[in-house]
């Protein structure tokens, strides 16, 4: 079968290896379909995600066809429609035991510190297993793995329901963080960026709220939107040292700040905000498995708009010319996809 293998920043290779035939009683093979190109994925073709070493094989965001189950699995049968959590956890460390296992102390995720499914088949244990309906497309299904995460960070605050969020960065991730929160019973959602582009998908995709931050000024625009109520909720997704400032200085004192944006340069927190605002400060750590369950949901009733975001897709073989793509058409590309 075919496997992609990032040997060094900026370099794919590709090689034929032997295909999976041996399952473990707990497992199930899969055919991959789609993978999606995600912004860690770019971090590590330039070098700068700290804990990728190389080579790598890469590919987190999936979807697949169940081929083969193992004899004990119960709830998996060949044919349908899947895709996994890449996390590989411990089970033993405080984290894990006590539910926290996307925190593992030990924690390695498929596409990064373990082979990713870039490659024509791929085996994952039952319990890691998340099965989507077959009204479902696989573009959709493998864009599961990023809406886990709008599902998991929106649940890491005190409680967005009828209040204010503004999300800072709109491309995939912040665009879905934001249409969680709307979901999830926000009063008023205001997301920003510095892209027109990301803003109309925002748009969209049913988030009425948007703020080009490089044209308004942030303190205005939010007043212009919110009006006195301002917001309660900031959700840094853009991973860049002035959003998380601008977040942590007009956020309503006692509010939440939730960051989750991956910052290829280690930020500073401003203490003074932190401390005289008494600001709750929550990181947000990928999701679990009930995220990508509400993840399911919430896409397959049409409550999160996946259509809009869906920018190009590229055949296996030009797997390199995608991330080439992403690089020339940043400011013009959501998400791209790589068909298997």
């Amino acid at each position: 079968m075919r496997q992609a293998i990032m040997t060094k920043p900026g370099i794919i290779e590709f090689q034929d290896i032997p295909k999976p035939n041996k399952l473990a009683p707990n497992e199930v093979l899969l055919k991959i379909q789609r993978i999606g190109v995600c912004g860690t994925d770019i971090h590590v073709f330039h070098g700068e995600h700290p804990a990728t070493p190389y080579p790598v094989v890469q590919g987190h965001e999936y979807s697949a066809e169940i081929i083969e189950v193992g004899e004990a699995v119960t709830k998996a049968k060949p044919g349908m429609r899947a895709t996994a959590r890449p996390q590989l956890v411990c089970g033993k460390c405080g984290p894990c035991l006590r539910g926290q296992y996307n925190a593992c102390q030990e924690l390695k995720v498929q596409g990064f510190q373990a082979p990713g499914v870039a490659q024509d088949f791929f085996i994952v244990p039952e319990d890691r297993l998340i099965i989507f309906p077959d009204s479902m497309s696989y573009e959709y299904g493998a864009m599961i793995e990023p809406a886990a995460v709008g599902a998991h960070s929106t649940s890491r605050t005190t409680g967005v329901e009828g209040k204010n969020v503004v999300v800072s960065g709109a491309g995939t991730i912040g665009n879905l963080v934001a249409q969680f929160a709307k979901a999830r019973g926000a009063k008023k959602v205001l997301i920003t960026d510095v892209s027109d582009f990301r803003l109309e998908k925002a748009k969209e995709c049913g988030i009425e709220g948007t703020l080009n931050v490089k044209e308004t000024d942030f303190a205005n625009g939010v007043k212009a939107f919110f009006g006195d109520e301002g917001f309660q909720i900031g959700m840094e997704a853009a991973g860049v040292q002035a959003s998380l400032d601008t977040l942590m200085a007009n956020v309503e004192k006692g509010g939440d700040i939730v960051i989750l944006g991956v910052f290829a340069k280690n930020p500073v927190v401003n203490m003074y905000y932190l401390g005289e605002h008494e600001l709750n400060v929550f990181g947000s750590m990928m999701y679990k498995h009930e995220d990508y369950e509400a993840a399911v949901e919430m896409i397959s009733t049409g409550k999160i708009n996946l259509e809009p975001l869906i920018t190009k897709h590229f055949p296996f073989e030009e797997y390199l010319d995608a991330y080439k793509y992403i690089d020339a058409q940043a400011d013009k590309s959501m998400k791209v996809m790589i068909d298997l």
